[in-house]
């Protein structure tokens, strides 16, 4: 069975006002000097209000939730001793002037980018799922990218921006679009044809190495997986897992129909733009684009195409009924982007939608 991690990037906030702050540096520090396996698990981001996790290699999803969650509450607890916070918060509600973490990687990213690294304070979901070759892996990405866009309306978890509702339900997906290597990406074909657009890409100077590919889903350049970067953090510790589980399904199934021979749905970027920006602007509140058909139809019924295409593989896992309960529930409750909303509404605050997303990142 494939393997699955997941990392994940929390936003530090203040305990009381619910305002980012910029304590990565201190919160490493105090997990590093406690050991526990803490200094290897969490890392800085490119701002001082974020903290990253990366779970193990897992087989079970059950094996999955339980790093997940373990890994949310080490951080709340180290944040807590600082009088901090951590949620699960795709973007800031509140207003926030970012803060620059130290390296010269950031500097140079600062320097080059200007005013799209300092306004960059977006955390998402990473899921990697092991492959067994560099040609499978191009191949699985060659024929997942119809599909990333549903990921993103079911993960939606960032309609605040600056103290406004943006108008999307992931506004982080189109912040994140704002760096030139992001987005969806042409057909490959061959793992060499994958090596060679990417040693093109860093070759124009514009990338400082290959760690700045952003792709949608990219073959990672330091483990034996592919890495897809779609989602955003997940608000209840269940949306990463879910998102995990269908993840591997569809990265199972499009290594199956390599092997038999069944050649990619050719959509060109444009239209992968589009519909990764309508499930970036709705979510699961109205229409999505189909990844087959390329209209639009009823959020609901596009998520059940997921499901169906990724069946086989997710009954050869074991996953069915997970996928099946964590689909229906999202479908029903609505993503994170709907509870902030929905507590916006009740209480007029956005610091209240920052407590309420404090409580339910560690599953309350």
């Amino acid at each position: 069975m494939r393997t699955v991690g997941v990392e994940e990037e929390l936003l530090l906030v203040d305990a009381e006002s619910g305002e980012p702050r910029a304590l990565s540096s201190a919160v490493l520090a105090a997990a590093g000097r406690e050991g526990g396996g803490c200094r290897e698990v969490f890392e800085s981001e490119l701002q001082r209000e974020q903290l990253e996790f990366a779970t193990r290699p897992q087989s079970s999803m059950d094996d999955l939730t339980e790093e997940i969650v373990r890994w949310r509450a080490e951080a709340a607890r180290h944040a807590e001793r600082l009088g901090a916070a951590v949620a699960a918060l795709a973007t800031s509600p509140l207003p926030v002037s970012p803060s620059l973490a130290a390296g010269d990687r950031y500097g140079w990213m600062a320097e080059q980018f200007g005013l799209t690294t300092q306004e960059q304070l977006t955390c998402g979901c990473h899921v990697h799922v092991s492959v067994e070759s560099d040609e499978e892996g191009v191949a699985v990405l060659d024929r997942i990218r119809p599909w990333l866009s549903v990921l993103v309306a079911l993960s939606a978890n960032s309609p605040f921006w600056q103290g406004r509702d943006s108008g999307y339900c992931s506004y982080r997906s189109r912040v994140w679009g704002r760096w030139p290597s992001a987005g969806p990406v042409e057909l490959f074909g061959s793992a060499d044809r994958y090596h060679e657009q990417v040693r093109a890409m860093v070759g124009t100077g514009a990338l400082r190495d290959e760690g700045m590919i952003y792709f949608d889903a990219r073959l990672s350049h330091s483990y034996p997986t592919v890495e897809i970067r779609v989602a955003d953090v997940g608000l209840d510790p269940s949306t990463p897992v879910l998102v995990a589980t269908l993840v591997r399904g569809l990265v199972e199934t499009a290594a199956r129909e390599w092997r038999a021979g069944t050649p990619p749905v050719p959509h060109g970027v444009g239209l992968l733009r589009l519909a990764s920006w309508r499930a970036g602007r709705s979510g699961l509140d109205e229409q999505l684009i189909h990844p087959l058909t390329m209209c639009p139809r009823p959020a609901g019924e596009v998520v059940r195409a997921l499901l169906d295409h990724v069946r086989d593989a997710l009954d050869a896992s074991g996953d069915t009924a997970r996928a099946e309960e964590g689909v229906a529930w999202l479908l029903a409750a609505g993503n994170g982007a709907t509870f902030q909303r929905d507590v916006m509404k009740q209480t007029g605050s956005l610091r209240d939608v920052v407590a309420a997303c404090v409580r339910k990142t560690s599953g309350g």
